[in-house]
C-alpha cells in the first residue's frame, strides 16, 4: 500500500510475522531448553509439539514450563501440543534378535511366545487372530516389508511375503485393510492426556483415529479443558472424515502411516482433500511428518522437501510441522528459519491468493458467518491494512480465517487460554487484552492495539469485527470500518 500522510511508527510489542500459516515445531533433546525455544520462536515458531511418545512427565514438565517461561518474556502467544503415542500394534522377538523373510516364501504370525525365526514370530495381539481374512495386508516396519494372509486361524496367521527383507524384534505392523479392534487410548494414552491436561496444553493430539467414537471418547476425558486435534493416519478415518472432523477443534494430516497403509499415489490428494474439507468446517489443519527430514542431518533441504512444504501453503494449511528435524536434528533453528522462509516466499506469490481460494468456503446461513465472509470481501475490495476480530472462544477469529482474506487479522481475547490456542490459526495475530464493555470501548482499543502492534499507521482503514453484548460468547453481530489517525496511542487507557 503507497505511503499516506501523517503515519507515525508503529510500536510494536511481542512477535509480529508477515507471513500467516504457522509453523508448528516439535521439541526434544535437541531443543527443549529455554535459549533454543526462544531461538525458533524468533526464528518463525509459532506453537510446540510436545511428543508424549518419547521422554517421561518430568522432562515434559520441564519443557513446557520452558517454552512458558520464554513465551512470557517474547510477549507473543504460543501454543503447546501434547500428541499422544497412541495403540502400536508390534510383533514379538526373534532368535538373535532378528530374521530374514525371503520374498516369495510362507511367514506365520501365530500366538506363541517363543522367539521367532526366518519362518514365524509371535503376534502378541490376539484380537487380531479374528479379524483378519484371506488377501489382506500386513504391513511391517513402515511397509518395508509386505505380507499377504493366505489363511486366518484361532491361532496362526500364514502369510506370503510379497515383499521379503530382514525383521527385527518388536517392528511396527500397520493393517490397512481392516478396522483394528483396539481403542485409540490405551492405558499410556489415558496417563498422558490426564498429565497433559494437568500441565494446561493447548492441544491434545490424538493418534490412531480410525472412528468418530475415538474422538468423543478422547473429549470426554478432556472434560473440556484444551482443545482436541485429531491426527488422519488410517484409512478407516478418511472414509469418516467429516464426522471426525465436526467432533473436533482441528485436524492434523499425519502422513507418516498414512502413507505406510495407502499408496504413496494416492497421499497427495488425500491430504489437498482433508485441508480443503477441514477449511470447510472453519477448523484449524497442520501438515506433518517428513516435511523438510534431510535437515535432521543437512543444513539445508531438498529441492522436493521444499515444494512440498509450498504446496501445503499454498493449499491454505493453517500450519505446517516439523517433527525430528527440530526434536532431535542437528540443524533445528535452521529448519524453523528455511520453513519460514519458503512459506513467506510463498505467500509474496502474485498466483498465491488466487490458488489459496480454489478450495471453497461458503458461509453458513448465520449473522456470525455473513459478516465474517463480509470482513474477508471488504480486505478484498478496500485498502485495509487489518482485520481486527474481538472474541472470547475464537469462534469469530475462526470464521474470518476460513476465508483466507488479503489483510493480516489482529484477534483482541480477554482469555489467555484462547489466544494460546489460536496460535496455529491462520494468519492470526493474537493478543490477550482486557475485555470491552461498550461499543466506543471497543473502537478505542482496537484503534490503539492495531498501532501498539504495528497493524497500520496513521491514514490506515481497519475491519473491526465484534459482537453485542459483549463478553457473550456467539454474539458476533457487528461489523464496523475504522480509520486510524496515528494519535491514538496518545489517548488515554
Amino acid at each position: 500500500m503507497a505511503n499516506l500522510p501523517n503515519r507515525r511508527s508503529p510500536h510494536h510489542r511481542g512477535i509480529k510475522r508477515a507471513r500467516k500459516v504457522k509453523i508448528l515445531a516439535t521439541l526434544g533433546p535437541a531443543s527443549r531448553d529455554k535459549e533454543t525455544i526462544a531461538k525458533l520462536l524468533k526464528a518463525g515458531a509459532d506453537a510446540f509439539r510436545v511428543n508424549m511418545s518419547h521422554g517421561d512427565h518430568e522432562t515434559h514438565r520441564e519443557t513446557i514450563a520452558n517454552i512458558r517461561a520464554v513465551e512470557k518474556d517474547l510477549m507473543r502467544p504460543v501454543a503447546v501440543l501434547c500428541d499422544l503415542q497412541g495403540p502400536k500394534l508390534r510383533v514379538g522377538q526373534f532368535e538373535g534378535g532378528k530374521a530374514f523373510i525371503r520374498h516369495g516364501a510362507h511367514f506365520t504370525l501365530d500366538r506363541n511366545p517363543e522367539p521367532g525365526n526366518d519362518e514365524r514370530v509371535c503376534l502378541p495381539h490376539p484380537e487380531l487372530f479374528g479379524l483378519l481374512e484371506k488377501g489382506q495386508r500386513l504391513l511391517i516396519d513402515d511397509g518395508k516389508l509386505r505380507l499377504v494372509v493366505l489363511r486366518a486361524e484361532p491361532d496362526a496367521i500364514l502369510c506370503s511375503a510379497e515383499v521379503g527383507g530382514q525383521i527385527s524384534d518388536r517392528k511396527g505392523v500397520n493393517i490397512p485393510d481392516a478396522i483394528v479392534p483396539v481403542p485409540a487410548l490405551t492405558e499410556k494414552d489415558r496417563r498422558d492426556l490426564a498429565f497433559a491436561v494437568k500441565e494446561g496444553a493447548d492441544w491434545i493430539g490424538l493418534s490412531f483415529v480410525q472412528r468418530p467414537e475415538d474422538v468423543a471418547e478422547a473429549r470426554r476425558l478432556m472434560g473440556g479443558h484444551g482443545a482436541l486435534m485429531a491426527k488422519i493416519e488410517k484409512p478407516a478415518a478418511v472414509e469418516s472424515l467429516n464426522e471426525i472432523i465436526e467432533l473436533s477443534d482441528g485436524i492434523m494430516v499425519a502422513r507418516g502411516d498414512l502413507g505406510v497403509e495407502l499408496n504413496p499415489e494416492e497421499v497427495p490428494p488425500i491430504q489437498k482433500r482433508i485441508i480443503e474439507i477441514t477449511r470447510g468446517h472453519g477448523k484449524p489443519v497442520v501438515v506433518a511428518t517428513q516435511m523438510l527430514e534431510s535437515m535432521i542431518t543437512s543444513p539445508s533441504p531438498t529441492r522436493a522437501e521444499v515444494s512440498d512444504v509450498a504446496n501445503a501453503v499454498y493449499d491454505g494449511a493453517d500450519a505446517v510441522m516439523l517433527s525430528a528435524e527440530t526434536a532431535a536434528g542437528q540443524w533445528p533453528v535452521e529448519a524453523v528459519t528455511i520453513m519460514d522462509r519458503i512459506a513467506s516466499q510463498v505467500e509474496g506469490d502474485s498466483t498465491y491468493n488466487a490458488r489459496v481460494h480454489l478450495a471453497q468456503t461458503p458461509p453458513d446461513a448465520t449473522t456470525a458467518d455473513a459478516l465474517s465472509a463480509s470482513c474477508a470481501t471488504i480486505a478484498d475490495t478496500l485498502p485495509i491494512e487489518g482485520i481486527i476480530v474481538f472474541t472470547g472462544s475464537g469462534g469469530s477469529a475462526r470464521r474470518v480465517a476460513r476465508e483466507r482474506p488479503a489483510a493480516p487479522m489482529l484477534v483482541l481475547t480477554p482469555s489467555q487460554k484462547t489466544a494460546r490456542r489460536l496460535a496455529l490459526l491462520w494468519g492470526a495475530h493474537t493478543v490477550s487484552t482486557r475485555d470491552i464493555g461498550s461499543f466506543e470501548e471497543m473502537i478505542a482499543k482496537g484503534k490503539r492495539m492495531a498501532l501498539r502492534h504495528g497493524f497500520g499507521a496513521g491514514g490506515s482503514r481497519l475491519v473491526t469485527l465484534a459482537g453485542v453484548p459483549f463478553g457473550v460468547p456467539g454474539s458476533t453481530n457487528l461489523l464496523h470500518v475504522v480509520t486510524l489517525t496515528g494519535n491514538e496511542l496518545d489517548t488515554p487507557k
